[in-house]
């Protein structure tokens, strides 16, 4: 993988930690994921105009992409009600690759070189050693907040693939990139109103920065990413996203309070080992 491509992807882990930890401040967690993905299609709405529009062979894919976001917005939001960013995050980040590249490789014959793939598990093996003395209570795991952050996983193992099929069929990555956001941003609306009724647009208002602030990180974040793997391996991408549990433990300590335990300090050597890894290869 070229560098200017393996620094891309590495941006795309830094914003993807960033709006998450957007999301644990200030609103309710509903709430601060809706807003965050009103932003972000508000924020993609002219690249509707801008960018060519995708290929009709891409819009199953993107219709598909749309209800499985929905799923990892609803499960996230269960995942940060009941546990730490530094515990939720780790988990569900690092179980998405290891799905991502067993359903390439058996479906899409996408098979990284040995050492690539070699690097892959290990980045994966530090993200769950991570997790596993994650959030305040170390010695423990929450379980209502793993299994919530498990279903996370499935669902974004499930739209990453989707949309990698889908950007790659699309001819045009950026008009995918830009539907699906401002399609994504008007479900999220509608789930809100039909959830919570207007009585929650007030709460909204007052956070209207936070909103495309986070919006315009997550589009960033997700952009790069399909973007990366129109040109990259599938599993390679999705892997090397996962990164973004380093950054996302330096925010929950510096910013949120959480605790960077000496364990967690060892996960995140094992995750550098697997990102030099899976670079090498």
């Amino acid at each position: 993988m070229e560098s200017w491509l393996f620094l891309a992807i590495l941006l795309a882990a830094l914003l993807h930690a960033g709006w998450n930890a957007l999301v644990k401040v200030g609103l309710d967690r509903f709430l601060a994921v809706s807003l965050i993905a009103m932003g972000a299609g508000l924020v993609a709405a002219p690249g509707v105009w801008l960018a060519p529009p995708p290929a009709p062979a891409a819009w199953p894919w993107l219709a598909l992409s749309m209800l499985l976001h929905i799923g990892y917005n609803v499960f996230l939001v269960q995942a940060y009600r009941s546990g730490d960013l530094g515990q939720v995050y780790p988990i569900a980040r690092g179980a998405a690759p290891l799905l991502v590249a067993v359903v390439s490789a058996l479906a899409l014959g996408e098979l990284p070189p040995p050492l690539t793939t070699l690097g892959i598990v290990v980045l994966v093996a530090g993200v769950g050693l991570m997790s596993l003395r994650g959030g305040r209570h170390a010695q423990r795991l929450e379980r209502r907040a793993v299994g919530a952050a498990l279903a996370t996983a499935t669902f974004i193992a499930g739209y990453t693939l989707s949309d990698a099929i889908g950007a790659r069929a699309s001819g045009s990555p950026g008009g995918y990139i830009a539907g699906l956001f401002v399609a994504n941003g008007l479900v999220m609306a509608v789930l809100l109103l039909a959830t919570r009724g207007t009585r929650a647009l007030p709460a909204l208002a007052g956070h209207w920065r936070l909103g495309l602030l986070g919006g315009a990180m997550s589009l960033g974040a997700y952009a790069i990413a399909i973007w990366a793997m129109t040109r990259a391996p599938i599993a390679l991408v999705a892997a090397l996203r996962e990164t973004s549990v380093l950054f996302a433990a330096l925010i929950g300590c510096w910013w949120l309070g959480e605790p960077l335990s000496r364990w967690r300090a060892l996960a995140a050597l094992v995750i550098v080992a697997g990102v030099m890894l899976a670079k090498l290869g």
